[in-house]
Order: C-alpha cells, then sequence, then structure tokens
C-alpha cells in the first residue's frame, strides 16, 4: 500500500499571512489537527498544528512561574497575540513524504519523528495530507476481523 492510498487529497490549508484565529476556528470547525501552510502557489511552506496554537495562545498562563521582567516581556507577547499570523507559529522545515511511498515508511517516519501527519507533496506542491488516523484506517482494512468494513462505524 503506498501513501496515495490512504492520504487525505486536497486538505484543507492556510495561507501564511492568516490570523491565529483563523487557523483556530478552521481547526475547530473542520475538527483537524494540522494545517499545512501554503503559498499562492500552492508550495508548502509550512505547517500549523493544535499544539502550536496552544503554545502560541496559553503561554500567558506561564506568567505567574515567571520573574517580574519575563512577565512584562510575556504580556507584550499576549497583547500582540490579536495580531500574530499563522507565519508567526507555524513549524518551517517540514518532513514530507511523496504519493508513491509505501504506507509503512510513512508510518516509521511519523512514529520515529513524533509527527501527528506527513504532508504529501509532488513536483515541490501539494498533493495530500497523511494523518495518524489515515494510517489506522488503513491498517484496520487489512485486519481479518474487520476486513470490508468501514473503520470508521465499527467498534471492537
Amino acid at each position: 500500500m503506498t501513501v496515495k492510498d490512504a492520504m487525505t487529497r486536497n486538505p484543507i490549508t492556510i495561507d501564511p499571512d492568516a490570523p491565529l484565529g483563523t487557523a483556530m476556528a478552521t481547526m475547530t470547525e473542520r475538527q483537524v489537527r494540522h494545517l499545512p501552510v501554503v503559498d499562492a502557489q500552492g508550495r508548502l511552506v509550512g505547517m500549523i498544528t493544535d499544539r502550536d496554537l496552544r503554545n502560541a495562545a496559553f503561554s500567558p498562563a506561564l506568567a505567574e512561574y515567571l520573574s517580574r521582567g519575563a512577565q512584562r516581556r510575556l504580556r507584550g507577547v499576549a497583547e500582540t497575540f490579536e495580531e500574530m499570523r499563522v507565519r508567526d507559529a507555524m513549524t518551517w522545515g517540514v518532513v514530507t513524504t511523496s504519493p508513491e511511498a509505501p504506507l509503512a515508511q510513512a508510518a516509521a517516519i511519523m512514529a520515529e519523528g513524533r509527527f501527528g501527519s506527513l504532508p504529501v507533496v509532488e513536483g515541490g506542491n501539494l498533493v495530500g495530507l497523511v494523518t495518524e488516523r489515515d494510517v489506522l484506517k488503513a491498517l484496520a482494512t487489512t485486519l481479518p476481523a474487520v476486513r470490508g468494513l468501514d473503520p470508521d462505524t465499527y467498534f471492537w
């Protein structure tokens, strides 16, 4: 099985200049944890995840544990959170895979790197996204106990 057999084609993406609030609302509305960040030409420039957003949003909650000087600096960051863009919180230099790569290889990369997803890139452009859920669904369809059943509706 290859990545293209399991990946989500044409995943929801976001622009690097979008406000962080837009990224958060999109993830909540679409129930996704990973948004590939693409430029106007469709080239992958990074990823923003729910973890990236939590780090940006909840760092002010740590203020009580910081020195007074650090608290002042953090207040400045909190005040600018509303002005922050996706590019300010996203992960740059993302590990990717190709559509023709074996799914097992993508799963191994995800497990080793502790990545929840891998963008699928072909010819420099984003063509899909393979997530942990995609890998698990593909695995479930190969198991004798659930073969032929829709993994979304099967309960152990």
